[in-house]
């Protein structure tokens, strides 16, 4: 943890006197007006702050947390309150926006209430909706996040304030912090967009609407959320452009790759693609779809939602209110004289029944499934009734991923690991098949790892975007025997897992790390609980002593 460094002295603040724009990245205005703190001046690694009570404790917890995260050391300088409400006057442009948009609003209410001042809430809120102070700041939000490269939002009512925050590379960081009186009117503004039912409060909603922003087509997908004060709007921001992404890009390298490839090309059979909310199943199911998109081929999907429009592709989005399902849309789609079909998630008995069935009848099937690895979608659908006969004729593929943050390529730095951690590394390296090693010019002799310093590009994180980690394990003779006999327990099947040349996630990830791709603290977090309990506890246990 980064010490501070306290300075005694006062410091004079100028009339006039602005903080950079960049400074909000660091320590958000919010923080700065609860915690009656300010940055002054940013050198390398010293950040000069500016605090009205240096010996507050909730501010030093604040602080620490801040420098912790940046990676800084600070310089603590004590001024007066009006020092402080100078500084904080020119803080964040963006924030000078929104605060002039809610003045704007408590104008127009006061104006409002003078005309008529027993006017009912809810009449209030729907005149406020489409005033331009509401949409603008609807506009903001939506802005910075794309700016941010945030794949969703989350507009949260608390008890005094609505707290906007942003998920970025997979973790959420507070952006924004509303007055409480003005949630209603920014959920109803949405509501209106997405076409949704602005009275209807008392149960959850879905929607979505579309914007251009910079030339780039940007889908928004709504969900609303009754909450014990308010509503809770979440909104996943889908940018066209970050669809369309190759083989390499995902992480699907060397051998993996040419797997992925070559099974993806078979004319008939069921390509599984597992793993939990937000894993990026649904970017791979369509990387794998462009790459089959050819003038001769047929190709349909089922999903929930339609994320991305894929240009030659039949994309059909299901409705389960009209009893338009999985399984009654897959029933239609096969009269539709499809080579290649896509249904989003395999929920039920019913759909695995009839997704099995149209990969036995000569249509290539994707799909996705939620198992914490890539065996056990094995025995998951045989849970689900389908018979292991079936199931072995079927299966061609089964890949299960994750999602880690990349280390930042503007700031990133080598570094060798300790004596133990190298000793375990090595050995689990030598547990990897060669070609995997050579294809990921694997040096075990020299073991470096990487980390981001942190810098302006990355928000001072060390990390910017995600790729993911796979384990694939194809269906071979042996294994379809396997199954057919019914030998699915857990050594079983990871037996054979390892026989056939396969790695895990865990593994696959290893070898991202001594590519400088990303960090051990961030493999533990997304591969933890990846492999069954009781299964390889040897192999298991060795590797957790990395983390």
């Amino acid at each position: 943890m980064n010490e501070t460094r306290n300075v005694s002295s006062k410091l004079d603040i100028q009339d006039g006197a602005k903080v950079s724009e960049d400074f909000v990245k660091i320590l958000p205005r919010e923080a700065a007006d609860r915690y009656k703190m300010a940055i002054i001046e940013k050198n390398e690694k010293i950040l000069k702050v500016g605090m009205v009570d240096p010996n507050n404790i909730e501010s030093q917890d604040a602080l620490r947390f801040i420098l912790n995260r940046n990676n800084l050391q600070a310089e603590v300088y004590a001024i007066s309150e009006i020092d402080f409400r100078r500084m904080l006057k020119n803080y964040d442009i963006v924030k000078e926006t929104i605060g002039e948009a809610l003045k704007d609003i408590e104008e127009e209410k006061v104006k409002e209430e003078k005309k008529k001042e027993q006017i009912v809430q809810e009449k209030k809120i729907g005149e406020l909706v489409e005033s331009a102070p509401v949409a603008k700041i609807v506009e903001v939000i939506v802005e910075n996040a794309i700016e941010g490269e945030a794949s969703d939002i989350h507009i949260e009512p608390e008890e005094k304030e609505v707290k906007v925050r942003f998920r970025v590379d997979g973790v959420l960081h507070s952006s924004l912090f509303l007055p409480k009186d003005v949630g209603p009117s920014i959920v109803s503004r949405i509501k209106i967009l997405s076409n949704l039912k602005i009275d209807e409060k008392r149960k959850p909603q879905d929607g979505r609407f579309k914007i251009s922003y910079k030339g780039r087509n940007i889908d928004l997908r709504v969900s609303t959320l009754p909450v014990a004060e308010g509503e809770k709007i979440v909104m996943r921001v889908l940018d066209e452009n970050k669809s369309k992404i190759d083989l390499e890009g995902l992480g699907l390298w060397g051998k993996s790759r040419e797997i992925f490839e070559q099974e993806i090309q078979e004319p008939f059979g069921l390509i599984l693609i597992t793993g939990p909310t937000g894993s990026g199943k649904s970017t791979t199911l369509y990387t794998g779809l462009s790459m089959l998109d050819r003038e001769e081929r047929n190709i349909v999907t089922l999903e929930d939602p339609v994320e991305y429009r894929i240009a030659g592709i039949n994309q059909s989005q299901i409705y389960p209110e009209i009893n338009f399902t999985f399984a009654t849309g897959l029933r239609s789609i096969l009269r539709q004289d499809p080579d290649v079909i896509m249904v989003g998630e395999i929920r039920d008995e019913e759909t695995a029944e009839l997704t099995v069935h149209a990969a036995l009848t000569g249509h290539l099937v994707l799909s996705t499934l939620h198992t914490n690895n890539s065996v056990g979608a094995i025995p998951r659908l045989v849970d689900m009734k389908v018979e292991p006969f079936l199931l072995s004729s079927s299966l061609r593929m089964i890949i299960a991923q994750r999602l880690v943050r990349r280390i930042c390529d503007h700031c990133k730095e080598e570094v060798r690991p300790g004596k133990r951690v190298e000793e375990v590394m090595k050995s689990i390296l030598s547990r990897i098949p060669a070609e995997y090693k050579k294809d990921m010019e694997i040096d075990e002799n020299n073991l470096s790892m990487y980390r981001g310093r942190g810098c302006e590009y990355c928000s001072r994180t060390g990390m910017k975007g995600r790729v993911a980690v796979f384990e694939i394990i194809k269906i071979t003779d042996r294994l379809r025997k396997v199954i057919e006999e019914g030998e699915l327990s857990g050594d079983t099947l990871w037996k054979e897992f390892y026989e056939q040349g396969s790695i895990t996630m865990r593994e696959d990830g290893i070898l991202k790390v001594l590519k400088g791709q990303t960090t051990m603290e961030e493999l533990e977090r997304a591969t933890a609980n990846t492999v069954e309990a009781n299964t390889l506890d040897d192999k298991k246990a060795e590797e957790e002593q990395i983390v």
